[in-house]
């Protein structure tokens, strides 16, 4: 996965919990976060639907990181798009493509990383 070096750090400096392979593990021995935790999580900090600190969501980063490309960037929608993991939607384009643009996604994603916390 092209990470940036802000998250490789943040990964590295998380605490790990001996016999657990999952960074962010759950309670129960062995198992992942559900897909749910960052949502309850915001929650509690008081945002989400009808939170009184506003109506974020932890699907408003995908849409966010979208539109930077889009609209900040030079990248080509292709490269965006990968980084999202969005399937092909053409069925013949998708049969030839067989590069994953690791390189140009992994660049990116740096980039993104700088604009988001531009102190580092």
């Amino acid at each position: 996965m092209p990470l940036s070096k802000q998250a490789m750090n943040l990964l590295l400096s998380l605490p790990r919990v001996k016999g657990n392979r999952h960074i962010f593990p759950r309670m129960k021995p062995c198992r992942p976060l559900s897909n749910m935790s960052l949502l309850q999580f915001m929650r509690g900090l008081g945002y989400g639907p009808s939170g009184e600190k506003g109506n974020y969501v932890p699907y408003g980063f995908r849409p966010s990181f979208r539109d930077w490309t889009g609209e900040v960037t030079s990248y080509p929608r292709d490269v965006a798009e990968m980084a999202l993991a969005h399937a092909i939607e053409n069925k013949v384009e998708a049969a030839y493509r067989r590069g994953d643009l690791f390189e140009k996604r992994h660049t990116m994603m740096q980039e993104w990383a700088n604009y988001i916390d531009p102190t580092r």
